[in-house]
């Protein structure tokens, strides 16, 4: 199956990553933190996981965000420079960073997370603070996640801002539909601000659920996120939320799923992407262990963008984003460390 967005996509050009970095700040379970005065700390943010991998696979990747203007944010422009992530776009203003924190090996989903974001340099952007025709110039794709415009109706704002300038430049535009209960406290549900913000997407990654959630799609009746249901009636769900999706937002081309599954302490994973009229699977991963779920899904988004970038097959982009995704939940950071090859020696390959 062909690369839908070969005819468009300017290779050379960067994938412009929009969101907020933050500082995750990982206490163990039990404490030991405390006596051994010792609290690991990780550069991340959804978006900046994706910008961060696209970097790394040799794709020309920027990154926007706001940050205050101090030594230690500093300190991490000249990191991300060194991975070759451009942020010349960064808006320096405001005086706090954003922060959250969470314990080793649990997921961003889990009660247990704790945000510290109020009031941030990023939560504070205004519509019209920012030059979007001057941030596009050379940019060929948009990446922004559902994580953004839970933070306020002012980001929900800048994010639709500059979604039409985007559309208008013929951008190709993904929009990763991640949900972050404890962000959505400002009166709104997702339901009330991401069909607007969708309308201008090129592809739509996230899970069915998520989908229903947030834009607002039908599901099977009783079908619940657990591992109960059968592989083909997941599959079956997953067909249906994308047909939905593009009827009801026509610039969107593409919708990848993903599935992950608890697997005693590992996990059950695959994805599927529906393009041409046609779901595309992926190979099924099984683990018993893995060691941190941060960001894995938003390295299968960087993934997907990788293969597209470079005008892969569909179902080549597919397997090559689905390993680096499972990759990802052995390497204890937000953003992958593996490189393309790396990552092509773990695909699974179908008989």
């Amino acid at each position: 199956m062909s690369n839908q967005f070969a005819s468009f996509i300017k290779k050379g050009e960067q994938v412009l990553s929009f969101g907020e970095i933050l500082l995750r700040i990982c206490p163990d379970s039990d404490g030991q933190w405390l006596n051994e005065n010792k609290l690991p700390f990780y550069i991340g943010g959804a978006e900046l996981n994706v910008a961060t991998a696209l970097a790394l696979w040799q794709v020309p990747s920027a990154y926007l965000s706001a940050m205050p203007e101090n030594s230690v944010t500093q300190d991490i422009v000249g990191y991300l420079n060194e991975r070759n992530v451009d942020t010349g776009s960064m808006v320096f203003h405001g005086d706090r960073l954003g922060l959250y924190y969470l314990t080793k090996g649990k997921d961003l989903k889990n009660a247990g997370v704790i945000y510290d974001r109020a009031n941030s340099a990023y939560a504070n952007l205004k519509v019209g603070q920012i030059n979007w025709d001057d941030v596009f110039e050379g940019v060929t794709w948009f990446h922004f996640s559902a994580i953004c415009p839970a933070v306020n109706q002012s980001i929900a704002d800048v994010c639709l801002e500059a979604l039409k300038v985007a559309s208008e430049k013929n951008i190709t535009i993904s929009l990763d539909l991640n949900y972050r209960a404890k962000l959505w406290k400002y009166g709104k549900e997702p339901i009330d601000i991401l069909p607007e913000l969708a309308k201008y997407c090129t592809l739509i990654m996230g899970n069915v659920w998520a989908a229903n959630k947030m834009l607002g799609t039908a599901l099977h009746e009783d079908l619940l996120p657990t591992e109960g249901y059968a592989k083909e009636t997941l599959l079956q769900q997953a067909t249906d939320t994308s047909k939905e999706i593009l009827s009801l937002f026509p610039a969107c081309k593409v919708v990848a799923n993903t599935f992950r599954f608890d697997h005693g302490k590992g996990i059950r994973y695959y994805t599927a992407i529906y393009s041409n009229d046609e779901l595309t699977v992926s190979p099924e991963y099984v683990s018993d262990e893995i060691l941190d779920k941060v960001g894995s899904g938003d390295c299968f988004m960087a993934g997907l963008i990788y293969g597209f970038y470079n005008h892969l097959p569909v179902a080549e982009t597919l397997n090559f984003a689905t390993a680096a995704a499972y990759d990802k939940l052995y390497i204890p950071s937000d953003a992958t460390t593996s490189t393309v090859a790396d990552i092509e020696k773990r695909i699974i390959h179908h008989d």
